[in-house]
């Protein structure tokens, strides 16, 4: 029990790990409150999508990112291997999952018109899996305030206090 404890207690004191979950959590809330504002309807599931504004990938790789570069320093080997990993998920995000969330409308409208006489209910492809480049900067964005306004708050007031 007690290695099972020091484990969990390593988990939640490594900066950057709690920084990249925090950064995840909140785009995921700004993503629920911007869809409440859009379609004027607050819908808690939207917390638990992927795709939409803002890209909850990119606010979590950019964080990562940036919050290793702040502990490792910038000329480190672990911040060369999270900007290429960032870069690999934003381009992702903005290419192959969006082109595939593209395809999925296309073919959703395909299949309602052939069986819109039938009685059949066919399951919908989700459609909302990619991003635009603005959900992604947005992301980027919010991903890189918060590990620089979290390095301030931890190492400048915190332990200065």
């Amino acid at each position: 029990m007690k290695m099972l404890w020091d484990i969990v207690n390593s988990l939640l004191v490594n900066y950057v790990l709690v920084i990249v979950a925090f950064a995840w959590f909140a785009a995921q809330v700004i993503k629920v409150f911007y869809y409440w504002i859009v379609d004027k309807e607050f819908d808690i599931l939207h917390f638990f999508e992927a795709g939409g504004m803002p890209s909850a990938h990119s606010a979590t790789v950019s964080a990562l990112t940036i919050a290793v570069g702040l502990v490792y320093g910038w000329d480190s080997p672990l911040f060369a291997i999270s900007v290429v990993l960032a870069l690999i998920v934003m381009y992702d995000a903005t290419g192959v999952r969006r082109e595939a969330g593209r395809q999925a409308l296309l073919l959703n409208k395909m299949v309602e018109e052939i069986y819109a006489s039938d009685g059949d209910k066919i399951k919908k492809l989700k459609e909302l899996i990619g991003h635009t480049p603005l959900e992604v900067i947005v992301g980027a964005t919010i991903g890189v305030v918060i590990a620089f306004v979290s390095y301030y708050i931890i190492h400048s007031v915190l332990f200065f206090v």
